[in-house]
This record gives C-alpha cells, structure tokens and sequence, in this order.
C-alpha cells in the first residue's frame, strides 16, 4: 500500500499575523470608492491610501513609523477634481507616487522625506490623454520615468514621466473595459484582461497583440492576471456558476496548466506575485483572508500553502516590495490591509530557529536603481532588473541620495514651474511698487497745483 508523500517546501510553514494595535494607522476615512484597485501603495519609507474627500479626490501619504491614530487635519494629497481611483510608488524613487482619477488625468507627486507637513495641490507633472476615468497605474520595473495607465476609453498609454508626454498609445486592442494590465519581469510585455473576455499579452511599443486567450475564466466576472516565472501567466476569475478560480499558462495559451476551484465568494481576487520566493498571495476585496499557493515547475504547478484569516474584511491591501521587509525575523512578506477606519500590516514569515541570515529565502532581489532611461526603453532597448543583496537588511533606503540623478529630469520640471511662479511673483510685486510711485506723483502734481491756484 503506497503512502502519499507530503511534497517538501520551505514555504510550507509560513504564517501570517496582524501587528499588535499600536502598530497600526488608526483613524483613516477609507476611500469608499467600488472599484476594483489596491487603494493602497507602499515602500520602505512611505504608506499610501486613498481616503474619502470632499470636492474631489485625496490620498493620505504617512512616514511608515507614523503608527497609532491619525489626526483628522493631517495633510492630504488632494489635486484631482474627481475621486482617486489608483495609486503607486515609483520603484525607482521612493518619494514620487502617481496617482489617477475619475477626472481623466493622471497625476505625479514628490512627496517630502519627513512626509507631508501641509496638503499637496500642485503636482510635479500632470499627464492628460485619457477622455474617460482612469483607473489602472503601473510603473515600468526597469526603465526609468515610464508609467502605464489604463483608462475606461479602452485605451493603454505608456507616459514618458520626465517630459509630461504620452510615447505610445494603445487605443484599438480593447474593444471593453480594462481589468487589469501590468508588466513582466523586464518590462518587454504588457499583460492585460479586459471585459471582452480575452487576455491578451502586447509589445508595449509597437501596441501589437502577441498572444491572447478568448474566456480564460468561463464567467462574466472580472478577470485579473499577472506574469508569474519564466514568462508564465497566473489569472484569477470566476466560472459560469460564479466560483472563483485560479489558473496558470503558458505563454502561448493553449490549455490551462493547472486550473482550480476555490469558493464562491463574489469579491474579485488580487493576485500579488512575488518571483524570489514563487509565491503567490491573492487577497480578495471585500474577503477576510489571504489565501497563498507556490508557483513550481512541476505539476500540479499551483500548490496550495495555507490562508490568513482574519474577522474583518478588507476594503484594500498595499504590498511591500522585498527590500523593505525585515530579513533578521524571517519575514518574506508585508501586507498593508484597509479596513473602514485603519490600515493594518500583516506580516508573513516563515518559522526558523536561527537569526543568522537565510540565503535560501532570500536570493539577491530587484533594487531600486533602474537599468535604462527611458528615451532608450521606447527606442527598443530592453534590460533586466538590476539585483541587489538583502544581507545587510535594510540597505536599500539609505540609497535615496543616488536617486538625485534619476530625479535630474523631474526635479527641472519643478524647478521650471518653481521659477515660473517666481518670476509671476516678482512681477506682481514690481506691478505694486509701480503703482505706488504713480499714486505718489499723482499726489505730488494734486499739491502743486493747489499750491499754485493759492498763489
């Protein structure tokens, strides 16, 4: 009689758990906006979440040790005229966020290093394309001031951040709604799922289809996917009797690799895909779990792990990138869920006896520096991520000083609109002192001339 061997992983044992109260961000009115996005975004220095606004739309921006209660004048990030319906970091500088909106524009921001000390109105750039919403963003992982947004015109546009303009616009491929849409590893294709049912993956210069998969997912419902090892595609959906599932492809769609049933919850799955450790997280909106799988080589190739579990729901979750994360605890995931009131970190760990570092867990992740410009990206040129080591823990933020270079571009489009109201401010004050000296001599000829009818 053949035993059935439980198949070995490292990631077997990884748990996740809430920090303790003190640790969260208390007191944030939630954007209580029914859309589809993280509504959170986060790096080693700062958390993002969209909150509710009035006359417009805002996001709160907090140094991540501002925990406890928030007060209700903290300074927002409040320029859109439309409520806010996505935002995300710049994984090439840790203080710029874009953020996009029902107002049709796409909005970026420098956020101070100590955080905001007053509320943000004027944006370092402002991207205007879109007629309609926009509702997805997301930066190139390699190319330097590249941004994608997705809008409900149907249309993809890939911004080149530094000079405010749109380089390629992806305007005849989706015939509906656009679910999702994000990069690969490199950054040389664009996965996106649309609600005319097909899942494509585009040449993001030349906008061409590649390859695509007419009802990846059997239901109606909204379908997310994301590029998983070695150009895999891992999608979340729904089959017609409105059961959630997980599938994986190959790049050339034929067949599903694997493809399982999950539950019949009604929220729509997150898939957060994290290609150091292979694991993957879907968080569902409107779920009170994280449910976890390993991507492997091997059939079955989805292996289910474990679950968090939770009694509240969440309303958002922002993920932390690898080199924000504490390597002394074992940690190999961060999550930063919405509630109604609060933000609340969830920390995934895998259970090791020893402090030493783990090179098993942590192999040499994607830093912060980009590895081309972007003027060379939208020429052709492609490049991998450029790695860094997380053995020295926490190294990636002392960084921020070389990110002055990248930051050359951006900083002359403030400077230019600094000196501008420079300048409109030393004009309007030589505009006064003109007007006074009139007003003197006009007082000036008013006594002399009184002076001489007396005479």
């Amino acid at each position: 009689m053949s035993r059935k061997v439980v198949r070995t992983s490292k990631f077997r044992h990884v748990f996740g758990q809430a920090v303790k109260a003190d640790q969260c961000y208390d007191d944030i009115r939630i954007s209580q906006m029914t859309w589809d996005s993280c509504f959170c975004s986060v790096n080693p220095k700062f958390v993002a979440m969209i909150v509710d606004a009035s006359g417009g739309g805002a996001f709160m921006v907090l140094p991540l040790n501002k925990t406890g209660r928030i007060d209700m004048s903290y300074p927002t990030v409040c320029g859109h005229t439309g409520p806010i319906l996505d935002i995300e970091f710049c994984p090439h500088n840790d203080n710029i966020i874009a953020s996009s909106s029902e107002d049709c524009s796409v909005m970026i921001w420098e956020i101070p290093d100590g955080g905001l000390i007053t509320s943000l109105t004027d944006p370092v750039v402002k991207l205007e394309g879109h007629s309609k919403r926009v509702g997805i963003l997301s930066w190139h992982p390699t190319a330097h001031n590249v941004l994608m947004s997705a809008g409900c015109d149907n249309v993809v546009i890939l911004w080149n951040v530094a000079r405010g303009e749109a380089v390629v616009r992806i305007d005849s491929v989706h015939h509906d709604l656009i679910y999702s849409a994000c990069w690969n590893r490199d950054g040389s294709k664009i996965l996106t799922t649309c609600k005319d049912k097909t899942m494509r993956v585009l040449d993001p210069r030349k906008g061409t289809v590649l390859s695509e998969k007419e009802k990846p997912h059997e239901g109606s419902r909204p379908v997310r996917a994301v590029f998983v090892s070695n150009d895999k595609i891992l999608s979340t959906g729904f089959s017609r009797m409105s059961e959630r599932q997980v599938a994986l492809w190959d790049s050339d769609f034929k067949e599903p690799l694997t493809l399982q049933e999950l539950d019949t919850s009604s929220g729509v799955l997150l898939p957060f895909f994290d290609p150091d450790t292979g694991v993957v997280y879907l968080c569902g909106k409107g779920d009170s779990s994280i449910r976890y799988f390993e991507v492997t080589d091997e059939a079955p190739y989805v292996h289910y792990l474990s679950m968090y579990s939770s009694k509240e729901s969440q309303k958002g979750m922002g993920y932390m990138p690898k080199r924000g994360l504490e390597v002394n605890k074992c940690e190999i995931a961060r999550f930063y869920k919405l509630h109604e009131r609060k933000c609340e970190p969830i920390v995934m760990t895998v259970p090791r006896k020893s402090d030493l570092f783990q090179e098993d867990l942590y192999p040499d992740t994607i830093g912060p520096e980009p590895s081309v410009e972007a003027d060379d990206w939208f020429q052709g040129k492609n490049a991998p991520p450029i790695l860094i080591s997380l053995k020295d823990g926490f190294v990636a933020t002392t960084k921020a000083k070389e990110f002055k270079v990248h930051k050359s571009l951006l900083k002359t489009t403030t400077a230019a609109a600094v000196s501008q109201q420079d300048n409109s401010g030393e004009v309007q004050s030589l505009r006064k002192e003109v007007k006074d000296l009139k007003a003197a001599i006009d007082e000036l000829i008013k006594r002399v001339s009184e002076l001489e009818s007396k005479h």
